[in-house]
């Protein structure tokens, strides 16, 4: 346990709410949208997509027999009242919405904003041990004292999913559950294919089984550009070259949507993150178990590229990811399905979510020094080959005009506000489990 409860302390309710705005209403044509559609029909890929889809879908079927954990539910007469009232909207012609990983990082801080915004709201989230859940459940915590119903539940499980479309009319749904983490693939390859892949397509089966179906707005990640060399990296640019097993089931994610997307109507909008960081983020980040060494006076572990060059992430405070999540959602058009018959084009949009600045990782650990007031213990060493890009950087031009996305918060005060709340969180001293990502 990461310590006594007593001496767990969540953040101030409004540090942790992002000043986002209200609904955004801006006009979406554009043509990198456009190019997008012409990158899926490139035949330079499509073949090899196909054979990796196909391993995928043998992958999937194997899933079929996951044993359901929800007849607690189905039968409940009093959870079906808290569902329809945790989705219903608190204000006129609110949203409602089901936050799926609504217990992860970026999950929990966009179900607080949209709920502050009267919002309707339903997490679900599965509590893996990925990374110590007693994180998670501290989330959980923080979402109940806001009236936020928060299912503990898989994905796999079609009879919950079901069962949820059939109880309220979700207008929206914002997919943030993944199987996260590019080294841990080599560990658990399994856990992609489940959570990244047939995850996926069991979401999209129930959304495009409802009536009305509502518009998808989910997260798929940097990681698609893979060994791309061309920076900044651009909505349009070539995303055939996976780095890492993670990478590939973000891509064939985006492939997965664009089919039900063309076949049965859905909205799709596709988010990739860029390096998200944050209050309560995921402990498996490098700033954040850099902070946990640093602190315990342990060294830390910084990798360099070829030619000893550092290497450099678009860092993007999750404030900043939230107002880009949410104008996603305002924006997003609606899907033209009805109980799985589509009756015309549908939106399919990506963007890029980043702060379009990147920083080497030697800066960030002089500004995680400065603000913990601890000289860190380094070890240089060369990036192995274990999925790792040697830099990020992305080009937000697309989300400027479309979502009228405008990154605000630099490292330096982003990072500043994580030290805050992770000392009051867990101290000066700790214990917070699990190999480090960039």
């Amino acid at each position: 346990m990461l310590m006594e409860k007593s001496k767990m302390r969540l953040l101030e309710e409004d540090e942790l709410f992002p000043s986002t705005p209200g609904k955004v209403k801006i006009e979406r044509a554009h043509s990198i949208n456009r190019q997008i559609h012409r990158c899926f029909a490139s035949t330079s890929t499509t073949f090899l997509w196909a054979l990796f889809l196909i391993a995928l879908t043998a992958s999937y079927l194997s899933f079929q027999s996951f044993v359901s954990t929800s007849s607690r539910f189905l039968s409940s007469s009093s959870w079906d009242r808290q569902v329809r009232a945790s989705a219903s909207p608190r204000r006129p012609h609110g949203l409602s919405v089901l936050v799926t990983g609504a217990a992860g990082f970026v999950g929990s801080h966009c179900s607080l904003a949209l709920h502050k915004r009267g919002d309707g709201v339903v997490g679900l989230d599965n509590f893996n041990s990925y990374y110590d859940p007693s994180l998670k459940r501290a989330r959980q915590t923080l979402l109940s004292r806001n009236s936020i119903l928060l299912i503990d539940g898989d994905l796999n499980d079609h009879r919950l999913l079901s069962k949820l479309f059939s109880l309220t009319h979700f207008s929206h749904v914002l997919h943030l559950a993944a199987q996260a983490g590019v080294r841990y693939a080599i560990e658990n390859p399994a856990s992609y294919v489940h959570s990244n892949i047939a995850g996926l397509v069991s979401l999209l089966e129930a959304v495009k089984s409802a009536d009305p179906q509502p518009a998808v707005v989910w997260a798929s990640s940097s990681s698609v550009y893979g060994l791309n060399d061309k920076s900044p990296f651009s909505e349009s640019d070539r995303t055939d070259r996976p780095a890492s097993l993670y990478a590939a089931t973000k891509k064939a994610g985006e492939e997965i949507t664009h089919t039900y997307n063309h076949i049965y109507g859905l909205s799709i909008t596709g988010l990739r993150f860029f390096t998200v960081y944050g209050p309560m983020g995921r402990p498996d980040m490098a700033y954040f178990s850099f902070t946990k060494s640093i602190l315990a006076g342990k060294p830390i572990t910084i990798y360099r590229g070829k030619d000893g060059v550092d290497l450099a992430r678009d860092f993007t405070y999750i404030d900043d990811i939230v107002r880009g999540c949410l104008a996603s959602l305002d924006t997003a058009g609606k899907s033209t399905g009805s109980g799985g018959k589509k009756s015309g084009p549908a939106p399919y949009r990506i963007f890029n979510l980043g702060n379009t600045s990147p920083i080497t990782v030697p800066t960030l650990v002089s500004i995680l020094e400065k603000h913990l007031k601890v000289k860190a213990k380094k070890k240089i060493v060369e990036m192995p080959g274990n999925g790792d890009v040697p830099f990020t950087h992305a080009n937000i031009s697309l989300a400027m005009a479309e979502l009228r996305y405008k990154p605000s918060t630099n490292l330096e005060a982003g990072l500043k506000k994580f030290v805050k709340w992770y000392i009051s969180f867990y101290g000066r001293s700790s214990r917070v489990g699990r190999k480090t990502n960039l």
